[in-house]
């Protein structure tokens, strides 16, 4: 028997201000809702978006106070959905760390996930991130198993998408799907974004949930839009363009498997050596 999931990744630009933001993101859960959505994925930065780590450090939370994750836990128990929390800043004893949540029907968190690669980078434009400055890096993959553990969800984050050994480790280890919630640069994403994720598709033989923040934000960065969801053959089954809003899609998991039969290439590599 197939397993389905009715997907909406939503997109929009967060404030600075929390509650704000939130808000935004209520009215659009009650839309995507509307349309069927059971699984819904919020993009990096989920709820708030400041002008430099100083700021992120003094108004993030503890896990535990956080006014963000207390309210979509109440979300996804009210409507009895699922609902990733792309990320939030938490508190830990020296620094911060970037986690995406995983909230259950019931309104529990099931999954944590650590970003594990940092976005330090100087960009074309002269623009400077150093997320190292601010996080601690994840030291752990994580795989989200739900609807009685056949849907296996590896869990990643933005930056993350850049390195391709992270992606074929969660499929060998079983993930079906793969959700990379960003904030990605519009300076880069042109280029990049896109090829990218659809090549994490193919190389994995998944299905890519990638919602995403767009547009101008008050703290003066700008970021690229374009939630996608993309099958395991790299089809682009929905691409949220610039627009606030969300995307909706429902998946097959049979997909999955039909793919790794077509192309096994996750499970053919071969030995060999090298002369450098």
């Amino acid at each position: 028997m197939s397993t389905q999931l009715s997907i909406a990744c939503l997109q929009y630009t967060s404030t600075k201000d929390e509650i704000k933001t939130l808000e935004t993101i209520n009215n659009l859960i009650i839309k995507a809702i509307k349309l069927g959505a059971e699984f819904i994925a919020l993009p990096e930065c989920a709820t708030s978006l400041q002008e430099n780590s100083n700021v992120t450090r003094q108004l993030a939370s503890f896990e535990e106070e956080s006014l963000s994750l207390k309210f979509l836990k109440k979300t996804a128990k009210s409507n009895a959905i699922y609902i990733l929390v792309g990320s939030l800043p938490i508190k830990q004893k020296s620094k911060l760390v970037n986690r995406s949540f995983l909230i259950n029907p019931q309104g529990e968190v099931i999954y944590r996930y650590d970003k594990i690669h940092l976005f330090d980078v100087q960009l074309p434009n002269g623009d400077i991130f150093k997320e190292s400055k601010t996080y601690l890096n994840g030291k752990k993959a994580t795989i989200a198993k739900i609807k009685e553990k056949k849907l296996n969800i590896g869990m990643t984050i933005c930056y993350d998408v850049r390195f391709p050994n992270l992606y074929q480790d969660l499929a060998e280890n079983g993930a079906n799907i793969i959700t990379i919630p960003s904030a990605f640069s519009a300076v880069t994403g042109p280029f990049h974004w896109h090829t990218l994720l659809k090549a994490r598709a193919i190389e994995t033989g998944c299905f890519i949930i990638a919602p995403a923040q767009t547009g101008l934000h008050e703290c003066g960065r700008k970021s690229y839009g374009h939630s996608l969801i993309i099958s395991p053959w790299g089809k682009i089954l929905a691409d949220g363009g610039e627009k606030v809003g969300f995307v909706f899609s429902k998946i097959n998991l049979d997909e999955v498997e039909n793919f790794r039969k077509s192309i096994p290439s996750l499970y053919s590599k071969q030995k060999y050596s090298t002369n450098f």
